[in-house]
């Protein structure tokens, strides 16, 4: 479908956005490896997520789902040979996670997805299951489908050659399952919610550094509330700091260090974001998060500051695109292999809005200015409709994002809630629906 967003002159309120995707695949898998019941609040009911559950389900476990309150009848670590292909979907975290689980089965599993996670390479998450002592067959050697052979894995120490923490989540699964202690060693920290989890369902975790290491155990069975997803909320962020005048409040969302670069971006390009009311939730720190809008200045973005944000670069590529100044994108090279090439989609949606952009292999450079409005792409990829969205709020005229059903995948009610904060429901044509 398309949805057509038109400019406002201010946003305002207070808003929830739905449960972290990162978080609700971590409790919904880490509870079907588990001893006893976990039941987790708040579950993200959007396509990826709910490809974990029907995956699952395949491999055994008994979920009971009402509307985001799951009921997971735990397998101890042993789940049941699938009668079929296992389909994560467009869902990269469900191939790579399940990855993990499924290397310490005995027996043989085929993950697949959709066209766009069968182009997205997997030989990183396939080496270091080797190594523990896994067959990972793939196409080419390195894209989906996955077909893996599980076995008696021994532990290793693996050091990730790139920053990622699905690759780190599927090895520390694996590790848990299988003999030995496990160490990952990351260039830079990324998201430790596997860490965090693990923990909490009382598996033994040490963490050193960019160290860190699990030995075997079968998880215990909790309770996991999960928290709103700072990711989705940052759409709304961005757009209330672009925007003198603006007031917004997010509520009730997670602000685990290990993500809020984005917030650091914000206070960086002149736009005071807030965190008050901060209380651990489910081994989670979780907060409200408020911004109040000016005109933003152009910054580089580049290092260690990549990971804590890799989720957040497209709408912070919007923001600089109307920001004072320049703003350089550096050692984002990951964004090439997500749900599209966000940064070759990007550069071509943002030169169609009037923006001056120029490309690199690992990012870009974008000068400040002015967005005119016009029609842009989505390419499938969900936070690329939702950062477009975003643009038509920031540009002189409105903007029509192609593709706009992908939203879906992550955040379903995307549309509602962006009318709901400008007072301006986004017109939508053609078929389908956002969920």
């Amino acid at each position: 479908m398309d949805v057509t967003v038109a400019p406002v002159s201010r946003l305002s309120g207070r808003i929830s956005v739905p449960g972290d995707k990162s978080i609700s695949h971590r409790a919904a898998i880490i509870g079907a490896i588990s001893s006893g019941v976990t039941t987790v609040r708040n579950f993200l009911q959007a396509e990826d997520c709910l490809r974990t559950l029907a995956c699952l389900r395949d491999l055994g476990v008994r979920i009971e789902d009402d509307q985001g309150e799951l009921v997971i009848h735990g397998a101890a670590g042993r789940l049941s040979e699938p009668a079929h292909v296992l389909d994560a979907g467009n869902s990269g975290t469900t191939m790579r996670l399940l990855a993990g689980v499924l290397a310490a089965q005995l027996f043989t599993a085929e993950l697949d997805g959709d066209e766009s996670l069968r182009r997205r390479p997997m030989d990183r998450l396939a080496d270091p299951l080797r190594r523990m002592g896994a067959h990972v067959g793939a196409r080419e050697g390195r894209y989906p489908p996955l077909r893996i052979m599980g076995a008696e894995l021994r532990g290793v120490t693996y050091e990730v050659p790139v920053a990622s923490a699905q690759v780190k989540s599927a090895v520390l699964l694996a590790g848990i399952l299988g003999g030995g202690e496990t160490t990952v060693i990351e260039p830079t920290p990324t998201r430790d919610h596997t860490e965090r989890m693990l923990a909490g369902f009382g598996v033994p975790v040490r963490r050193s550094g960019n160290r860190t290491t699990v030995t075997p155990a079968v998880p215990r069975g909790s309770r996991v509330i999960v928290p709103g997803d700072l990711s989705s909320a940052a759409f709304f962020l961005a757009a209330a700091a672009a925007i003198p005048g603006s007031e917004l409040t997010v509520e009730n969302v997670g602000v685990n260090p290990t993500r809020t670069g984005v917030l650091d971006v914000f206070r960086a390009m002149g736009a005071p974001a807030v965190v008050e009311g901060v209380r651990d939730q489910s081994w989670e720190p979780v907060g409200h998060v408020s911004i109040r809008g000016r005109r933003p200045h152009g910054m580089t973005i580049d290092g260690t500051l990549i990971p804590r944000l890799i989720d957040e670069l497209p709408v912070l590529c919007i923001l600089a695109a109307v920001a004072e100044g320049r703003t350089v994108i550096r050692d984002a090279s990951e964004l090439r292999v997500k749900e599209s090439d966000r940064i070759g989609v990007l550069v071509t949606g943002l030169r169609a809005l009037g923006a001056r952009v120029q490309e690199r292999p690992d990012g870009m450079e974008i000068e400040g200015g002015r967005l005119r409005g016009g029609t842009v792409d989505a390419a499938g990829d969900h936070r690329m409709a939702m950062a477009f969205a975003v643009a038509g709020l920031l540009a002189e005229e409105p903007v029509t994002v192609r593709g706009a059903e992908s939203v879906a995948l992550s955040f379903p009610g995307f549309f509602e809630t962006l009318g709901a904060v400008t007072g301006r429901k986004p017109v939508v044509s053609g078929a389908g629906s956002n969920g």
